[in-house]
């Protein structure tokens, strides 16, 4: 049996955009519909294996009135089918039927933890990109078409518990963790303490190994940036010590076109004291980072990284990179490098002077979100030293990218070779979403596993037998 389909996008009921719009409502919908076709035209011109690698080709920019628009609706999986697996390779679904999880974590025992979540509604007044006719045009497409990519559902804000007590890649308990959250996202565990990074503070609670619920108080240990949250995914992960946590904030716009003032503390990745919450910037100029992992050769932080958009089909390529203490990524000035975004005013040549491209291009609008470092303890050779990158998909790419979960293999710290597909099929014949592929992490016998949210499924990928 098949799950339900959403509807077909409509531009929605007269009456209500009358009162969201007042009397520019005719026009704000003209508008909406000329930018919602003025994004279909333009596609990429460079291959995809092109846009990958240490060195990229970056192409001209091509900007458009309103960026390229070519989302996978989401129809989700039947009820037996799953993602296809590269050989030697095979998948199950640890859980079907979850709401919206974005976020994997392995505690110690094995028990598994899922954050489901979306994003949050933005605080009354506040608006995204600008309150100009065009800007509230641009956004109701831009709304319309998230809803469509599966975007725009009520965050569950809860965290479940999946525990395989036999062994046989299908949890047999399932339990709400923690719930009451607000879009929570990265988990880290440090001695007894499970430290939660919401959209808008890190919290901790207390922990006792094999508890299935927790009803303590979250404790904050630091605010984070909130207020629009145009990127609202924080992430956290912890050293080998447990003395100091890193957090990914993500920026509050594309390029910065809601003032700098909104972006302080963000775009960036923050060191924060684990005993006592203070923190310090640890890294900026890096658009939108999400995982993060420790190489477990030369033990530096890595991430994956969401570039910028509305410049073409063809940039800007998102990446994956070690991170540098104090180091500057570029943005919003500049991008891999020198390469001035002349969009973003005004201009900041110093700032793009000191900015240092990234280690590995992933192609350009595949959005990496989840990454984890694998092990030879649950994997084939060929998958024994590497990364695995869940590529969530793009929106406003033509032809689509990511929608899959991929391996960048490494040696001696650094990445070795091209990304090699894990987990595909995703997209249906027709370029419908059936699932996408967000937060990954190692179960504890080095299996991987794979939130995808738009799918309701965490799945498990193994050796095949």
């Amino acid at each position: 049996m098949k799950t339900r389909q959403q509807a077909p996008t409509r531009i929605g009921d007269p009456a209500r955009q009358r009162w969201a719009f007042g009397p520019w409502a005719p026009m704000v919908l003209a508008l909406a519909a000329a930018l919602a076709l003025a994004g279909c035209g333009e596609t990429a011109t460079l291959t995809p294996e092109l846009t990958v690698g240490p060195s990229p080709r970056l192409a001209e920019p091509n900007k458009t009135l309103i960026p390229t628009v070519n989302v996978a609706p989401v129809v989700g999986w039947t009820d037996t089918a799953a993602p296809t697996p590269a050989e030697g390779l095979r998948v199950s679904a640890l859980a079907r039927g979850l709401d919206h999880p974005r976020w994997v974590y392995t505690l110690p025992n094995g028990d598994v933890l899922v954050a489901e979540s979306n994003k949050p509604p933005k605080p009354e007044g506040v608006t995204d990109g600008g309150s100009g006719l065009m800007a509230k045009a641009r956004n109701f497409v831009m709304n319309k078409l998230m809803t469509r990519a599966g975007a725009g559902v009520p965050s569950p804000n809860r965290i479940t518990l999946l525990r395989d007590a036999d062994g046989d890649g299908v949890a047999e308990v399932r339990t709400v963790f923690m719930s009451n959250l607000t879009s929570p996202y990265g988990m880290a565990l440090v001695g007894s303490e499970l430290f939660i990074a919401n959209a808008d503070a890190l919290v901790k609670v207390p922990y006792t190994e094999g508890q299935t619920a927790i009803e303590a108080r979250p404790v904050v240990v630091t605010p984070l940036p909130a207020g629009i949250n145009h990127h609202w995914t924080k992430n956290v992960i912890a050293n080998a010590d447990g003395s100091k946590l890193y957090v990914t904030v993500g920026s509050n716009s594309n390029i910065g076109e809601n003032g700098l003032a909104a972006e302080e503390g963000r775009a960036a990745i923050w060191e924060v004291d684990t005993r006592t919450g203070e923190k310090r910037l640890f890294a900026s100029g890096l658009r939108n980072p999400n995982g993060l992992g420790w190489d477990p050769d030369t033990q530096a932080l890595w991430t994956v990284v969401n570039e910028r958009d509305e410049i073409g089909s063809d940039l800007v390529p998102d990446y994956l990179t070690s991170v540098r203490d104090g180091a500057f990524y570029g943005w919003p000035w500049s991008y891999y490098g020198g390469h001035v975004d002349v969009r973003v005013q005004p201009q900041n040549p110093e700032m793009v002077a000191k900015a240092i491209a990234p280690d590995y291009a992933l192609g350009s609008h595949v959005a990496p979100l989840g990454m984890a470092f694998s092990s030879p303890r649950g994997m084939p050779p060929e998958f024994a030293n590497g990364v695995f990158i869940g590529e969530h998909g793009s929106w406003n790419r033509k032809p689509k990218s990511g929608y899959k979960v991929v391996f960048v293999p490494f040696i001696g710290g650094a990445p070795s070779g091209p990304p090699v597909d894990v987990l595909t099929g995703f997209l249906s014949a027709d370029e419908k979403a059936q699932g996408r592929p967000v937060g990954v992490a190692l179960d504890k016998g080095g299996a991987l596993l794979v939130a995808d949210d738009v799918g309701n499924v965490v799945w498990r990928v193994s050796k095949a037998r």
